[in-house]
């Protein structure tokens, strides 16, 4: 075939790595990533987590030198989730609001250390019960009400330990309201709330169960009463919009891979930021299949979270952030 046919190529924007870059429709940056990670009790204590290969549980002293690398290569927040000694758990949870546990002091010391790197703290009571649910049982179910009146106490010594952003990942109804009246009561007005409004029954978060110790708890209870329906998207958009409205400043599409479907319907219909959490399972199953060298994990990892950001992403949580940080 000669001449000019056909008129339109769309290869010749991808001939080169410089006009590929300059027609691309969206970009990763590190700005985007925000690194969960665990704490535990002790001093230089650094221990793995078999099921999530090169993910640590580390002591306060170590987690503060993290957080300082973390900041040094332009993460812009850390999510801390406590690892608590099963003395400590009970069926009230009142250790999730005693103002020198662990997370509040991890907060304190790293927010000291890296006053420019921002703190998100978990809103939930899975790691402080005896039973592993994420609120107070009683006669076999979760009380929502008096369940949110304990996340508002947990939340309120999370902003004084000094967290930038709360968020509630219980999936109470009303909590998001419940928590904002209660920190602007306590004059924190300025402590944002990331709801996980979209927190979905998945069987994804095996490996994060077992890293901050609540799989042994939960055994082989399930959360399917408060978290949501794989099978609903609409319902999910019904989420966002309360809590919205109850003054959630940013919300979270939980987990994130299986989820761009709601990613993007949330990013579409709300003007707010939207976040996606690249869950424990999902992050296992890249490393795994990584590290039999059946795929290229820095390569399926990029590729995922740039995924995040077509369907709409505001920022991404994910495991792999140091990782992904050197690479970009």
């Amino acid at each position: 075939m000669t001449g000019s046919y056909p008129s339109t190529r769309l290869r010749r924007n991808r001939k080169d790595a410089w006009s590929r870059a300059l027609v691309a429709e969206h970009r990763l940056d590190v700005q985007d990533l925000i690194w969960p990670v665990f704490v535990k009790e002790g001093t230089k204590e650094r221990t793995p987590i078999a099921s999530m290969p090169g993910v640590f549980r580390l002591s306060v002293d170590l987690l503060v030198h993290s957080a300082k690398h973390a900041h040094s290569i332009g993460i812009p927040a850390i999510a801390i989730f406590p690892v608590v000694d099963s003395s400590l758990k009970s069926l009230g949870a009142e250790e999730s609001y005693n103002e020198h546990n662990l997370l509040c002091r991890a907060v304190k010391e790293i927010k000291n250390a890296v006053p420019g790197l921002g703190i998100i703290c978990d809103v939930a009571l899975d790691p402080y019960t005896t039973h592993g649910h994420d609120g107070i049982v009683e006669n076999n179910d979760v009380e929502n009400d008096a369940t949110t009146q304990v996340l508002c106490k947990q939340a309120i010594v999370q902003a004084r330990a000094g967290c930038d952003i709360v968020a509630p990942s219980d999936m109470m109804d009303g909590r998001v309201g419940a928590i904002r009246a209660a920190l602007d009561k306590e004059h924190f007005q300025h402590v944002r709330i990331l709801s996980y409004a979209a927190k979905y029954a998945s069987a994804f978060y095996g490996p994060f169960r077992e890293a901050v110790g609540s799989a042994g708890n939960l055994g082989k209870a399930d959360k399917r009463t408060y978290q949501m329906d794989p099978a609903n998207a609409a319902e999910a958009l019904r989420e966002v919009a309360l809590d919205i409205a109850e003054g959630a400043d940013m919300v979270m599409v939980k987990p994130g891979m299986p989820y761009l479907d709601i990613i993007k319907a949330v990013k579409e219909q709300f003007s707010v930021p939207v976040f996606a959490y690249q869950v424990s399972g999902e992050y296992a199953m890249l490393k795994a299949v990584g590290e039999q060298g059946w795929l290229d994990f820095e390569a399926v990892m990029l590729e995922s979270l740039l995924a995040f950001k077509r369907a709409g992403a505001t920022g991404i949580f994910t495991y792999a952030a140091l990782e992904v940080a050197a690479g970009l």
